[in-house]
């Protein structure tokens, strides 16, 4: 079914993709364009950037107050070392690194938008909805220089406050100690961590900033943070996400805007950042999340109470290989499962090699990780050998057969080395994985005939514990998806003579021609105790043709995911990353 198919189109400038040298380009239709004074009253400033309101006006207080005016010499100095880099040591990006085609169409960087009420609503919302659902992906706040990855863009919350069948967008940008910095200074200032650090370029960027730090123009302790891969709700607090950083605290107004609170340690207890994809045990209410960074221990597991207390960090020295580049994991109500996959890190492989220090090391054999959850080392930690496995994200996992064994699913990549590059000719087989704890034995199936299935949610309910159902986005192919499969896990229960494939999908909806989006959320439709599949999925879609965008409401239970809603959008919303839905009684 095609919604909203004859619509007026958001149009963007013939030049957008010239990518100036400057920040002064537009982007968006004239009707969003506004001027950015976060600067301007700093540093009298003018500039013209996507920016569509000042910090005073989603900040509770400007968030530039705490930086210096910039040493104007100093600055001028290593500005003219970045273009002498960008110019003369940077090698012409790969067509996964080139900003003009990375940026191309949807994924073009938008504007921010304050609340603007949704007009055009086709069906009926249900009651379930009233709350909110925000999205969060990277969008550029400035043209980028040089190469540029997907993953480096600054953070972007796109909310839809949902009230009594009413709805409203409003699009902010996450106010990061990087932003902000970069903001007053009119330009990008700091090295991008997937692109930035290639070869002898990478070295010199290093070097650059540690100048830049030493001579006091920027502020370095957390600027490597974008805050742009998810969101986190916990202890009424709404968290976004980037684990290459601090997570950054927003609210929700009544209106429905995002207010910017700034940076979020846990009352001091973080440091160092944390992942984008920590697990809350809705039986207990506690966080699970973990840290990896340079030096060894490579990584840290922590949890969190449900009062927001950080306990200490766990160590696990025994992973003493160079670090794995670990996006995910996942936690049952008695284990911590870590994967060790193909993708590593070795900042010498710049030098050694001039290439990046995010690689795949073919040699490596993939393991999974299981610790007690509530361990305070890694002394029973057990590893489980896994071929071939490398999951980007996990689904979910529990315990069975009386905590014998312990059960994950996760969308294998395929091949691995597409990760970070090529991302369109990646593909995902989803993957059941049962590891004994008791024997050591290891049994895989396969869930799905279809190798394009990943980003799959569940009801949060039944994180942690046995469930049946989830809901995965289709490559289309990815990062962008063209519609959504559902998985019954059921199927898979018992040996099926040693079948390695069980087909479980059981339902699925395309979005449409030239229609696509991303991950999905799954909301519940009410009470504990009523079916794990009652409920609805929503999903922003955006149609290329009509260049519009739109929020889709799915019945979860239906044969065929069927639309029950469909909001049309006042302006554009870029293809993005993670989102989550939080009903109202729970922030308001």
């Amino acid at each position: 079914m095609m919604l909203f198919s004859s619509s007026s189109a958001l149009s963007l400038p013939s030049d957008f993709h010239k990518f100036p040298s400057t920040p002064s380009y537009r982007h968006g239709s004239s009707r969003y364009n506004v001027r950015c004074s976060v600067a301007a009253e700093k540093n009298n400033l003018e500039l013209q950037n996507p920016v569509a309101a000042t910090a005073a006006a989603t900040a509770t207080s400007d968030p530039l107050s705490r930086f210096p005016k910039l040493p104007a010499l100093a600055a001028s100095l290593c500005d003219a070392a970045d273009d002498f880099i960008d110019k003369y040591l940077d090698k012409p990006p790969k067509p996964s690194f080139d900003p003009r085609v990375v940026l191309a169409g949807n994924f073009a960087p938008v504007g921010e938008t304050p609340p603007t009420e949704c007009h055009r609503i086709e069906g009926a919302l249900p009651a379930c909805l009233n709350g909110v659902y925000i999205r969060n992906g990277p969008n550029p706040l400035f043209p980028p220089r040089g190469a540029h990855h997907l993953y480096d863009g600054d953070g972007m919350l796109h909310a839809l406050r949902i009230r009594d069948g009413s709805v409203t967008l409003c699009s902010r940008f996450v106010y990061t100690d990087k932003l902000s910095q970069e903001a007053v200074a009119g330009r990008p200032m700091f090295a991008k961590v997937f692109s930035g650090f290639n070869g002898l370029a990478g070295v010199a960027r290093a070097v650059l900033a540690v100048a830049r730090t030493v001579l006091g123009i920027v502020d370095n302790a957390y600027a490597s943070g974008l805050a742009n891969t998810s969101i986190l709700f916990f202890e009424r607090k709404f968290l976004a996400l980037g684990e290459s950083g601090m997570p950054y605290a927003f609210k929700i107004a009544s209106d429905g805007d995002i207010i910017n609170t700034g940076r979020h340690d846990f009352d001091g207890r973080l440091t160092l950042g944390m992942t984008a994809h920590p697990k809350i045990d809705p039986a207990t209410g506690e966080l699970f999340a973990f840290r990896y960074a340079f030096p060894p221990p490579f990584l840290n597991l922590f949890r969190v109470s449900p009062n927001g207390e950080k306990h200490p960090d766990v160590p696990l020295r025994s992973m003493r290989q160079r670090p794995a580049f670990i996006h995910d994991f996942a936690v049952t109500g008695a284990y911590t499962i870590i994967p060790d996959t193909q993708i590593v890190v070795d900042p010498m492989r710049m030098v050694a090699d001039d290439g990046s220090p995010i690689f795949c090391d073919a040699a490596k054999v993939p393991r999974l990780g299981v610790v007690p959850r509530y361990a305070s080392d890694d002394s029973d930690m057990r590893w489980f050998d896994v071929p071939g496995l490398n999951f980007v994200h996990a689904v979910n996992a529990w315990d069975d057969k009386g905590g014998d064994e312990v059960v994950l699913v996760a969308a294998n990549a395929l091949p691995v080395d597409y990760v970070l590059e090529e991302n369109h000719l990646l593909r995902f087989s989803v993957e059941m994985v049962r590891m004994n704890i008791k024997t050591g034995a290891v049994s895989r199936k396969c869930l799905s005939s279809n190798r394009c299935l990943e980003l799959g949610v569940v009801n949060p309910r039944y994180l942690t514990k046995k469930n049946r159902y989830a809901y995965m986005s289709i490559g289309a192919p990815f990062p962008k998806a063209c519609g959504v499969a559902k998985l019954d896990f059921s199927k898979a229960d018992g040996d099926h003579d040693g079948a390695e494939l069980v087909e479980c999908v059981v339902a699925s909806r395309v979005f449409g021609d030239n229609c696509f989006g991303g991950e999905v959320s799954f909301v519940p439709s009410g009470e504990m105790g009523e079916d794990e599949d009652d409920g609805y999925v929503m999903a922003l879609v955006h149609d290329e043709s009509a260049d519009l965008s739109k929020l889709l409401v799915m019945d979860a239970k239906s044969p065929t995911l069927e639309i029950v809603a469909a909001v049309e959008l006042p302006t554009r919303v870029p293809y993005g990353f993670h989102g989550l839905f939080v009903s109202e009684d729970k922030f308001l």
